[in-house]
């Protein structure tokens, strides 16, 4: 994945609804982390200072570098690596989380296998990824995504137990999701040979990431009161269905 996607969020206006969707993970996340952790996906950074002060050590790993200054933070330590493998030894951490990682490795048993290999026994992972059924259209940048009983089962080669929760949204979040979905659908109505599903996914990346960025950018001058009101708060969790937005799920070794 290039470093320089609608895949890398950040925080601003027309970005909003996707920035605090991946938001609320972090801080349900804070609830339960503590210990030794490691983060897979860096990303931009927003969930270091979420989670740095909350945990003995944070060790946060990316294939690419982000513009945060972790000398800022004493107990945090970034590591350029590729995953799946792991370059960590056995039972090393009390928790590992990825959010919206796992749909883009390629093999991602092996992936799901090395995050049992370097948690301690008893310890727990914690994963998002995008709920296929509500997903608006194929992504491209997307190896594969799951549905809930596709992820739960994968996760439970590796792990003893699942907790299968989703996240979800209010009827504001909903209201945007509606709208966002209905601009989606004019412009798939001239893909009648349904060539996103027919095409190489890598042709379809840099188009994908433009009409993105332009649909987002048209939703936002046609209402950003809407986008701009949406908060974590206005995201929730809970025992997952085939209505969430995204998979919220956490593993124990």
């Amino acid at each position: 994945m290039s470093n320089n996607t609608a895949e890398r969020v950040s925080l601003k206006d027309v970005n909003n609804y996707v920035f605090q969707r991946c938001l609320k993970a972090y801080y349900e996340a804070k609830n339960i982390l503590q210990g030794n952790v490691l983060e897979i996906g860096t990303g931009e950074g927003y969930g270091v200072q979420e989670i740095a002060p909350l945990v003995d050590k944070l060790t946060t790993i990316d294939q690419y570098e982000c513009d945060v200054d972790f000398s800022k933070f004493d107990n945090v330590e970034f590591v350029k690596m590729t995953v799946p493998t792991l370059n960590f030894p056995d039972n090393t951490f009390d928790f590992v989380f990825s959010f919206q990682v796992i749909e883009h490795i390629e093999n991602d048993e092996e992936y799901i296998k090395e995050i049992s290999r370097v948690l301690k026994p008893g310890g727990k992972f914690i994963c998002t990824t995008p709920n296929i059924i509500t997903t608006l259209s194929r992504n491209p940048w997307h190896i594969r995504e799951y549905k809930k009983d596709e992820l739960e089962s994968l996760m439970l080669k590796h792990f003893s137990a699942v907790d299968t929760q989703g996240v979800y949204g209010n009827e504001k979040v909903m209201s945007y999701y509606e709208k966002n979905k209905a601009n989606i659908r004019k412009i798939m109505r001239f893909d009648i040979f349904n060539l996103q599903y027919r095409l190489p996914r890598k042709s379809l990346q840099w188009i994908y990431d433009y009409m993105n960025d332009r649909n987002r950018s048209k939703m936002h001058k046609e209402d950003n009161s809407l986008s701009a009101s949406i908060s974590t708060d206005d995201f929730y969790v809970k025992k997952v269905d085939d209505n969430a937005l995204d998979l919220f799920y956490i593993a124990e070794k």
